[in-house]
């Protein structure tokens, strides 16, 4: 009864399309069969790639927090700065002890240098000569430890303004304006939502052959699906799940998908073959399905089927067809005509 209220229903409602055949102007589709995966549901949960606690790298009071929880941040943007008076200080020193350590060199070389003049007009004896070459060699020494203390002074001062390692979101702030923070202490925590992963979990009897294959797409709540860019196969199993755990790393999320969010993936655990026609072929009436076939004298006959997955355009068809037949590759296309 549904199928003959169905093939009522559409046949009316093409009726004028078909009595001047112009559907017959449209190439045909023959059905064939075609390999497709054999697909896996389960669900995953989308994550940051990149996302970090920054710990302070130095002591020191928190003078500024220009950014918040859920604010936006760009990379290498200001998120906390720390009183940096005892920094400078310590630089100051450093490049004091460093000016002073050159002078005392430029003495050391000076002096070196007469008694090595003097040495050779047999003035100086070889013990002042030793003695003014080692004296340079500890006074360049005395240099190159000043130049490190000012480079450290430096990094400590630069510790004191704390930036963004990548552009994204902060989700999380463990400080207050001023409080004191010591060096390892955390200080925010962030994520960016440029790179996204989705995490899922395999049943064993299917890990030989996705670990040998890698095929994944996620699916978005509005249906997309999102090929992967790459998939991370881990290669032990879980002792309470006897499950393996896959990465699936995504070229472009386009803004379907967020941190936290569960989604379906579909994973290729086989291959088999299908009748598959376009999308474009299949006539939807409520929850009936149908296509049209040319039957004898070219002429399109309605008949219902049963269709299955739905990929890159394609409908399977699971019953109704049979493989070489020949359908309307548009039903769009016929009735505009």
């Amino acid at each position: 009864m549904k199928t003959d209220i169905f093939k009522s229903a559409l046949s009316a409602f093409l009726l004028a399309g078909l009595l001047g055949s112009p559907a017959l102007a449209q190439e045909p589709f023959t059905v064939k069969k075609q390999t497709i995966n054999e697909a896996l549901s389960l669900e995953g949960v989308v994550e940051a790639i990149n996302q970090s606690t920054v710990s302070a790298q130095t002591s020191g009071t928190v003078v500024e927090l220009p950014v918040d929880v859920d604010d936006a941040v760009a990379a290498n943007q200001l998120i906390v700065r720390l009183d940096a008076t005892e920094q400078k200080a310590r630089l100051n020193r450093a490049e004091a002890n460093l000016e002073s350590a050159q002078a005392t060199l430029s003495d050391a070389q000076k002096r070196f240098k007469r008694i090595s003049e003097l040495y050779e007009q047999n003035v100086a004896s070889e013990a002042e000569k030793d003695e003014a070459e080692t004296q340079l060699e500890t006074r360049k020494a005395s240099v190159s430890d000043a130049k490190a203390a000012v480079e450290e002074a430096q990094k400590q001062l630069s510790y004191t303004e704390v930036r963004a390692p990548y552009a994204g979101i902060v989700t999380e702030r463990f400080v207050e304006l001023g409080e004191s923070v010591q060096p390892g202490q955390p200080l925010m925590s962030g994520l960016s939502l440029e790179q996204l992963r989705v995490v899922t979990e395999l049943p064993q009897q299917y890990a030989s052959y996705v670990r040998d294959n890698r095929k994944a797409d996620v699916v978005t709540d509005d249906g997309r699906e999102l090929s992967i860019a790459s998939m991370t196969f881990y290669p032990y199993a879980s002792e309470q799940s006897h499950t393996f755990r896959l990465r699936l790393n995504l070229h472009d999320p386009e803004g379907a998908l967020f941190p936290g969010m569960l989604v379906k993936v579909k994973v290729a655990v086989g291959e088999r073959n299908a009748l598959l026609i376009p999308k474009t072929a299949l006539l939807v009436e409520g929850e009936l399905r149908g296509v049209y076939v040319l039957g004898e004298n070219d002429t399109p006959q309605l008949r219902q089927v049963r269709v299955g997955e739905r990929k890159n355009g394609q409908v399977e068809i699971l019953a109704g067809l049979a493989e070489g037949e020949q359908v309307l590759a548009s039903v769009k296309a016929m009735l505009d005509e």
